[in-house]
């Protein structure tokens, strides 16, 4: 059966045949996942040995979190926030950012200078996800 097929078979299977497709795949009883989480373990090992290991250097990359990437503020977004009675208007650039005309490397160097302790950055501009 072509590596197609396996993965195409896999939205067919119940969660009964997924479990003993996962000990085939990976010789160890399933974990407690949902059907579609178990699909998508069981479909990266099927490709896995289709087609080889990711380099190391890549999955490395894959296991650091996807926020991260989403986190990279573009050149020209403008963020602004309220801090005791002052609004805070900060522009990014294509090196830091800009506060009242003056560079800073980092949004958390900006949260230290207005609130005068250190503060995430990105968290104190409501960035994160965790507010």
């Amino acid at each position: 059966m072509r590596i197609e097929e396996k993965l195409a078979r896999l939205a067919t299977l119940s969660p009964a045949d997924l479990r003993a497709e996962w000990m085939h795949a990976y010789k160890v009883p399933a974990p407690r996942l949902s059907p579609d989480l178990l699909r998508l373990g069981i479909a990266y090992r099927l490709q896995e040995k289709a087609y080889g290991k990711l380099p190391t250097r890549v999955a490395r990359s894959l296991t650091r979190p996807a926020a991260a990437a989403a986190r990279t503020i573009k050149s020209g977004t403008q963020l602004v926030r309220s801090w005791n009675g002052r609004t805070i208007d900060v522009l990014a650039t294509e090196d830091g950012f800009l506060l009242d005309g003056e560079r800073y490397k980092s949004l958390s160097a900006i949260a230290r200078h207005v609130t005068g302790t250190a503060w995430s950055g990105p968290r104190f501009f409501g960035l994160n996800a965790d507010g």
